[in-house]
């Protein structure tokens, strides 16, 4: 008679330790801040090198005042209220130009990059519009819309208009047309298509087209706040200009670059949080 096969009982199974769950550290942080340290070094040695030419009477101070000078200008308008005013001014026309000229060309540009009609239609007029200078364009605009803020809302329109367009058609037909016809094949409708396709596919392009628009909104409205203007940055480095108040047009110069600078970090923050999925190459 035969014994029955003895069962041998599982090894219990052993709990993850705590050093085996604990993430491992981010080796990646230390090289970000390092980076970022590394880039506020050519700027500072460049203000440095301006302020000491300054002192030391390498450049005219009528000319080109020293950056500290400019500060100062700065602190006393700002205590003042003035630059506030001016300020509030220009972000108001800034961003009105911005709704209006990147509305209407992320409209146009998705029809002419989504139908065949609409690339007949729309895309060769506005290749062709886009050879103009658009601030070529002002004495015929004060024409049709006069000199007062419509101009420079229009100005700005029009500066925001063709990056956004051109890089919104350019992002949608650039799409390989193979992962539209797999989201075919597997039943997605036209409009899921366009959301899980499209959309996703034409992002970096249209998000380069912003930042371009955002650099183009703020030179236009460096001319329009120049034309028949009573508030503005534009306007406040124009009327320093006749007092010869250099100073304050280095301040408005600066404003419209920490500006530009600032929506630019802006749009990259969201582009990298938006388009977390996507790779692409690092300097090294």
């Amino acid at each position: 008679m035969t014994a029955a096969p003895r069962t041998v009982a599982p090894a219990a199974v052993r709990a993850p330790s705590a050093e085996a769950v604990t993430p491992a550290p981010d080796r990646s942080a230390r090289p970000r801040r390092g980076r970022r340290v590394l880039r506020l070094v050519s700027p500072i040695v460049l203000f440095a090198g301006w302020e000491a030419a300054a002192r030391t009477g390498l450049l005219p101070p009528e000319k080109l005042p020293a950056p500290s000078e400019v500060l100062r200008t700065g602190w006393r308008l700002t205590a003042e209220g003035t630059l506030a005013v001016h300020l509030l001014d220009s972000l108001q026309r800034a961003a009105l130009g911005l709704v209006i000229g990147g509305g209407l060309a992320l409209l146009l540009g998705a029809v002419a990059g989504l139908l065949r009609v609409g690339d007949d239609l729309v895309d060769p007029p506005v290749q062709m519009a886009r050879m103009l200078p658009h601030l070529g364009l002002v004495p015929l605009l004060i024409i049709w819309v006069g000199i007062g803020e419509e101009l420079k809302i229009t100005l700005v329109a029009l500066g925001s208009f063709f990056p956004i367009y051109f890089n919104t058609y350019a992002g949608i037909r650039d799409i390989d047309e193979r992962l539209v016809e797999a989201a075919r094949a597997c039943g997605l409708g036209q409009l899921a298509r366009l959301r899980h396709v499209v959309l996703p596919g034409a992002l970096p392009s249209l998000f380069l087209g912003l930042r371009l628009a955002i650099g183009a909104a703020w030179l236009s409205l460096v001319v329009g706040e120049q034309v028949n203007a009573q508030t503005g940055i534009g306007f406040l480095m124009m009327e320093a200009r006749e007092f010869a108040q250099t100073d304050v047009v280095l301040l408005g110069l600066l404003v419209y670059a920490l500006l530009g600078l600032l929506s630019d970090l802006l749009l990259r923050l969201a582009e990298r949080r938006t388009l977390s999925w996507r790779r692409g190459l690092k300097a090294t």
